[in-house]
């Protein structure tokens, strides 16, 4: 049975030239010329007359091919439904084999020559693209959006999952200032981090990467201007200063210390520390409840750094928590707004969409513009976050983020400022202890403990 007839004889029975809009019906979802004429017939004869179809007898003289099937029972949705399965299979032959297209002069397939342009992993990623385009394309929605009053009883549902902890998850962040501004990092949420080169930016991702890890997520680092052996010694440093006991004093405080990262790095901790550096991983399943998994960028495997690599490492680490870092080294998505900055806009969509999609959160690092006005009279650099306005290139990821944190630096001192917060905490600043040498990246004490560790 043709319901491309079906459907439009029941479009110009009922005068309802809008169901092609609703369901997203075009000619080329249409299996015959034929078919493909009369729908652009209809359609254009309801743009030039206020929207209305026209008659059977209109359409039978203009479209000779038409056969109107009077009195049509099945509803629009099922026959777009129909129509719509069907033209996601002539869409893959299309591709495979062009010769079911007359139109087409060249008879060799796309398929047939991207597999001979393109290497393995690029042709791989193009198929996996053109067969999402043709989902989207041909997928059709009965329902849009929400209903506030006939779904209430869904959001019960929701409301009594979020409860129990079973459709969403909070990860604390290392920072209780952080916490007590914007609860937690919530699952679905993009978070972006900025600041000046050498800041720290990596550190405090890190550090928050971990504590997830400590409450038991599996967490996804993309570090792609770092050494896999680098960000390891970094974070074993930062987990040993939490659970190792062994205290240092530096400038008249007392600090429980990690491995010192240098030392890790150059491979001469002494002979009693490289003991208890063999002890310690020994013992990483129970010092750390979740898993971290680091893609770095001497990875041999680690080429395609694209939105679409990092959404299926996502599903196969099946990640809680993601750090990006940082975003300006991601491979973009393409710019098909033409204008300046769309590809980072584009990417920094894909992200919002991924870490809801994924339920994931995800933190992204971006750079600020270096400034000239962070010093005093004397030339002496003072300890100050950027602002929003500062950030180089990608201030879409500002946009779609639903917090974001400015950092600096300096002397054993950091700070953190909430840029933007969704639920507020504009504004907040937390200071930070930051001796990531030794493992210490907290937040400060307060009272006399806090300002006896400013006497660096």
């Amino acid at each position: 049975m043709e319901y491309g007839n079906l459907l439009l004889s029941k479009i110009i029975d009922e005068n309802n030239v809008q169901a092609l809009t609703k369901f997203g019906i075009t000619a080329k979802d249409l299996a015959t010329e034929g078919d493909r004429q009369t729908l652009r017939f209809i359609a254009d004869y309801a743009e030039a007359n206020r929207g209305q179809a026209p008659s059977y007898a209109v359409v039978t003289a203009e479209c000779p091919t038409f056969e109107y099937t009077p009195q049509v029972g099945d509803s629009y949705e099922y026959m777009a439904k129909v129509i719509k399965e069907h033209s996601a299979k002539l869409q893959i032959m299309k591709l495979v084999n062009p010769s079911t297209d007359d139109k087409v002069a060249d008879k060799r397939s796309l398929f047939e020559k991207k597999f001979q342009e393109l290497d393995g992993n690029k042709f791989t990623d193009w198929l996996i693209s053109e067969a999402e385009r043709i989902r989207i394309n041909t997928n059709i929605s009965s329902k849009v959006g929400t209903d506030l009053k006939a779904d209430a009883s869904s959001f019960l549902d929701e409301y009594r999952k979020r409860k129990n902890g079973e459709s969403f998850k909070v990860w604390n962040s290392k920072f209780m200032g952080i916490n007590e501004q914007i609860g937690g990092y919530l699952s679905g949420n993009l978070y972006t981090w900025y600041g000046r080169s050498g800041r720290g930016k990596s550190v405090f991702t890190m550090e928050e990467a971990i504590e997830a890890a400590m409450q038991g997520a599996n967490v996804l680092i993309w570090a792609m201007e770092m050494s896999r052996f680098e960000w390891m010694a970094r974070a074993y440093s930062s987990i040993s200063a939490r659970v190792s006991g062994t205290t240092e004093t530096i400038d008249g405080v007392n600090y429980e210390v990690g491995f010192e990262n240098k030392a890790l790095l150059m491979g001469n901790l002494s002979e009693g520390y490289e003991a208890g550096l063999e002890q310690f991983l020994s013992q990483m399943n129970e010092i750390v409840p979740g898993n971290i998994t680091v893609r770095a960028v001497d990875d041999d495997d680690f080429y395609s750094r694209g939105v679409k690599q990092l959404e299926a490492d996502i599903l196969q680490t099946k990640a809680d928590v993601v750090v990006v870092d940082p975003i300006y080294y991601l491979d973009y998505e393409a710019n098909t707004s033409k204008t300046a900055g769309g590809d980072v806009a584009n990417t920094s969509k894909k992200l919002r969409h991924l870490a809801g999609y994924t339920k994931s959160v995800i933190h992204v690092i971006t750079q600020a513009e270096e400034v000239r006005d962070d010093t005093d009279e004397e030339g002496n650099r003072e300890i100050r976050p950027p602002k929003r306005a500062e950030i180089k290139k990608t201030k879409a990821v500002l946009e779609d983020a639903a917090n974001t944190f400015g950092i600096d630096t300096l002397d054993g001192r950091g700070i953190i400022e909430i840029g933007k917060g969704r639920s507020g905490g504009e504004g907040t600043q937390v200071e930070v202890l930051y001796l990531p040498n030794i493992g210490i990246v907290r937040e400060m004490e307060t009272g006399m403990a806090a300002a006896a560790q400013f006497n660096f």
